[in-house]
This record gives structure tokens, sequence and C-alpha cells, in this order.
């Protein structure tokens, strides 16, 4: 488990299974909190990497799939990084810390290996990554009560979708309308996190989050799901995760081509399965279309306080046409579609 959140979760009620922060106890309230009312969540399945040097803005710029160097004190943006095939190694947040450092938010199960990665780049480039994971707590706030908890705390709560605030060591993400993240020092998390609480914040599992995410229809690429996807399948132009007039990064010339001159044959659509258990990132989808192929791949799936699961999918457009998909295989379980608030062309 992170050492930032060890040694006060446990304390305050959080249910653990192996680094997966279940719940606090209440899992089915936890949920229905989540789907409707106004929800703290420790964001453990999230790193974070710092990069810091008078470069560091250039030096990003160049491997990103977004602008970096256009990046300001008070917005944040989507951003990947991909492979010389075009295919996505990471999706994470990107912002500037007070200081002008840039933290990157990629899964947690990834972040060891994309700062690896990254710093094969640095060469002579003034700019040094280093893995802040353990020395920043990370929290999604998500509801109605959102806003007026950190309000009530004293902290800034920016108005704008992915607008970005600053007050001593803490940051705050709007993500949208109801949705914002706070960043802070690990030694204040305990002491913070108790206070939102107490301002009417409902503590609840990573679930609850990935539940959020999936409706807002943004995509985490975790170990299971690498070089998967190009940014397009992942919806991630239409989640503005992408430039295409920023020059050149890796992989570059393959998603300006799939933009351009080739045409796009899959996408990521929002889903519910009535599966008895939770789909797997990376499981399989199978359709009439392509016959015993598989025609897609599971990007996230979180449970609903109801029963059943919503998933996000990258998949054949074409199956999600003929709306007979299946979870598994051939004869498992048929997704139901639900929309996304983007649209999907």
């Amino acid at each position: 488990m992170n050492p930032a959140y060890a040694p006060w979760l446990g304390m305050a009620g959080a249910n653990f299974d192996g680094e997966t922060l279940l719940s606090f106890g209440h899992p089915t309230q936890e949920l229905s909190a989540g789907e409707s009312g106004s929800v703290i969540v420790p964001l453990v399945h999230l790193g974070l990497i710092r990069v810091t040097g008078e470069d560091a803005a250039v030096f990003l710029h160049n491997l990103f799939s977004n602008d970096v160097k256009g990046l300001t004190a008070d917005t944040a943006r989507l951003n990947s990084f991909c492979t010389a095939k075009g295919r996505m190694l990471a999706s994470f947040l990107t912002w500037r810390e007070a200081g002008g450092d840039v933290l990157l938010q990629p899964a947690a199960d990834v972040t060891a290996g994309l700062h690896k990665k990254l710093s094969m780049y640095v060469l002579r480039a003034r700019a040094k990554l280093i893995d802040a994971s353990a020395e920043l707590c990370q929290f999604g706030l998500a509801g109605p009560q959102a806003t007026n908890a950190l309000l009530a705390g004293g902290l800034p709560a920016p108005e704008a979708p992915l607008a970005v605030a600053h007050a001593g060591d803490a940051t705050v993400i709007r993500l949208d309308a109801s949705r914002l993240i706070l960043v802070l020092p690990a030694p204040a998390a305990a002491e913070r996190f108790a206070a939102l609480v107490a301002a009417g914040l409902q503590p609840a599992g990573t679930s609850v989050w990935q539940s959020r995410d999936i409706g807002a229809g943004w995509p985490l690429i975790t170990g299971v799901t690498q070089e998967e996807f190009v940014p397009q399948m992942a919806n991630f132009e239409l989640l503005g995760g992408v430039s295409f007039n920023k020059g050149c990064y890796p992989g570059q010339e393959i998603v300006a081509r799939t933009q351009y001159l080739g045409k796009l044959k899959k996408r990521m659509y929002r889903a519910f399965v009535a599966s008895s258990e939770r789909p797997a990132a990376g499981t399989d989808l199978y359709s009439p279309d392509v016959g015993e192929q598989s025609c897609g791949k599971v990007v996230t799936a979180a449970p609903q306080a109801a029963g059943g699961y919503e998933i996000l999918a990258v998949m054949q457009m074409s199956s999600h046409e003929g709306n007979d998909v299946h979870l598994g295989a051939p004869g498992g379980p048929k997704i139901e579609f639900r929309p996304l608030p983007y649209a999907v062309v």
C-alpha cells in the first residue's frame, strides 16, 4: 500500500484487498452516495510523478499527445504517452504546481514503469523526474456538497472544468461540474480528510470514484490495457487529450494519420452488464459481426448500488451499432449501452 496513506487510512475505517481500497465499511451505502450524494475518495489507485527543472515543460511537450508548454498554473489537461506505433502506455491528468513543477497523475500500477521510461528520454534536458506518490495524497470529491465542503475548510473550489487553484501546499482541480481533486502533502492528509468528512462528505472506496469516471467517459490506462489503444479509440481527442498542432511526439504520425487519413474502426462506449462478478480490465467482448474473435476490451468497470456493473469498453463501432455485444465469451452476459456526456462519432 502507498505509504502516503498507510499511517491513517486503516484507523479511518478503510478496508483493503491488497492494494485496492474496497470501502469504509458500508459498500452499498457508499455506492448510493456516489450516485446521488456527496463523497470523498482517497485516490490510492492513482500515482504521481513530479517533473522539475528549466526544461520540464518542453521535455514533456515533446513526448506527450497534448500541449504541455502552454500549461499554466491555473489549468490542467488530459494527456497520454504513446509508443512509436501510437498505442497508449499511460493516460493521465497534467498540471503545474504553484512553484512551476509539472505533475502527472497516471494509474498507480503503471507509475513506476512510466517514470523509468520517461527518464530514458531526459538525456541533456534540464529536467528531473521524481515519483511523488508517497509524498502527496490525492482525494476525489464529488456531489452537490463537494464545493461547499472545500470552501468551509478554507480551500478554493475553481469553477471552470479543468481549472486549478492553489492554497499553500494544497492544489484543487475541478474536473467537471460535480467532481474535484484535492492534492496535498501527506502529513496534512489525515486531518484534512477528517475535516471534509465532518463537513458532510461520505468516505468511499475506489469503486465509487471509478463509477464517476465511467459516467464522465474518462478512461484510465492500467497495466493490462497498455498498448491496446490509440488515443482516439479511447475517445481521448473528444476529451481534449490530444493536440493536432503541437508538433512531434512518439506515435504522433500514427495518431495524426488516424485522425485525418484513416477510418477509425473502434471507439469507447459506456455500458451496463448484469454480471455476478466484476469484469476485469482487459476482458474481451464478443459480437456476431466479428464471429468468434474479440470485438473489444473492457477499460474500466465499477459496481452499481442496485447491482451489476457499469463499464467503459473499447470496441468495434460496427459491434456497437449492432447492439449485440457480450462479455467474456460469445454467449456471455449481454451488455446494455448507456449514454456518454459527449457525442461519439
